[in-house]
């Protein structure tokens, strides 16, 4: 999956100084990160209603706008698909897997870079997640 999202990473670049009109990577590149936010949000609420509707196909459909979106935004923010691996990197090493950080002001000891880079980023892809209770 990193790969796929690697390659829409760089196609988002190679899109954004297109014309507006035929690009919609470049329009949304045109209009800021407000609007890069909004159909952002707009996709994920789309997810979440399809999800709740147990339409498994629009949640599909719906999850590649998403994952389009976030990509722009993150194109638009500097962030890598890369900065994302080593923070998931991260947070399996401190918590496990399935973990989300906690929103509390709790201080979580940060992983050394060493430590993280020893860990390769594909065993992240294909590993299953157990469902908390």
């Amino acid at each position: 999956m990193s790969d796929s999202l690697e390659r829409l990473y760089q196609a988002v670049l190679a899109a954004k100084d297109l014309d507006p009109a035929i690009s919609r990577t470049a329009r949304l590149f045109q209009r800021g990160p407000s609007k890069m936010a909004k159909k952002l949000a707009e996709e994920a609420i789309e997810v979440v209603i399809d999800a709740v509707n147990g339409n498994s196909e629009a949640v599909v459909r719906e999850s590649a706008d998403l994952l389009y979106n976030l990509t722009v935004l993150w194109a638009s923010a500097g962030v890598r698909p890369d900065d994302v691996w080593r923070e998931m990197a991260r947070r399996e090493h401190l918590l496990g897997i399935a973990e989300k950080l906690p929103k509390s002001s709790m201080k979580l000891p940060k992983a050394s870079p060493d430590r993280i880079a020893r860990r390769p980023i594909v065993a992240l892809e294909g590993r299953r997640l157990r469902k908390r209770h």
